[in-house]
């Protein structure tokens, strides 16, 4: 006999399950090995962490999710702020900060462990006005230069799957658009709503319609601590399903983000 059950019962039984997990005592010395929780925030992604422009304090749904985990560590936060996503995978990876927040990829996957995501995000091509460029699928093209941030989940998804097009890196997500048109790119690649952005703040650009990749937002902790990264999965699990992820990107009025789902 087979049993259907509910997806809402589902949801219910995942958001259990990780509470359970993380109502255990923490495993504060793999977390927390200084005595405080070291946080590296990227604010090369703007879905993730920004600066609030009035007191220059990072903001973001990367941070929020960092204090809440040293709150329930029972430790002080140390926000640790970078411009590029490959310095953060670099300071995680070397283990100069005890989490991180990364896209899932299988090559920041080998020098680090990586939660479930918490988060999905849209990767997006950006031209010219003037471009003969219509579609996506036009982009990979012999010709064609694509712009990226150097180390960035953008980089290397491009890498192993460009076959004609070739790539120009930038030193930060942020400076795409600008190395774009100093260097008259015919393509920038990025997160969807940092391009938007940039096509409102100048003139003669525009979006592809679509988007040629899905980023999962995850978090991540230096190898080596797996008592830790059992207790950081459980802690994300249970964020999703609890609606505090949710709630954090509409209070940071982030568009175009999406929670991802439980894992199974």
């Amino acid at each position: 006999m087979r049993f259907l059950i509910h997806p809402l019962l589902c949801l219910g039984l995942v958001a259990t399950l990780a509470a359970c997990a993380t109502s255990s005592p923490p495993p504060v010395a793999e977390l927390a090995p200084t005595g405080k929780l070291r946080a590296a925030i990227n604010f090369g992604n703007p879905i993730l962490a920004t600066k609030d422009a009035a007191t220059g304090e990072a903001r973001g749904v990367s941070v929020d999710l960092a204090r809440e985990l040293g709150r329930r560590l029972g430790v002080p936060v140390e926000l640790v702020t970078f411009q590029a996503a490959g310095k953060v995978v670099e300071a995680v990876t070397a283990a100069q900060v005890d989490i991180g927040f990364v896209a899932i990829d299988p090559v920041r996957g080998a020098g680090m462990a990586q939660t479930p995501p918490y988060v999905i995000i849209e990767g997006a091509y950006l031209v010219k006005n003037s471009s003969p460029i219509k579609s996506n699928a036009e982009v990979d093209r012999p010709g064609n230069r694509i712009v990226v941030g150097n180390g960035s989940a953008y980089d290397l998804y491009l890498t192993r799957e460009l076959k004609n097009a070739k790539l120009v890196k930038a030193p930060t997500s942020p400076a795409v658009t600008d190395t774009f048109l100093a260097q008259n790119i015919e393509v920038a690649a990025g997160v969807k709503q940092q391009l938007q952005a940039d096509a409102r703040r100048l003139p003669g650009l525009r979006l592809l319609d679509g988007r040629f990749m899905v980023i999962q937002q995850a978090m991540g902790l230096p190898k080596g601590r797996e008592a830790g990264a059992r207790y950081v999965t459980a802690f994300v699990e249970e964020m999703k399903a609890s609606g505090f992820v949710a709630e954090a990107l509409a209070r940071h009025k982030i568009e175009g983000a999406a929670v991802a789902g439980p894992q199974r």
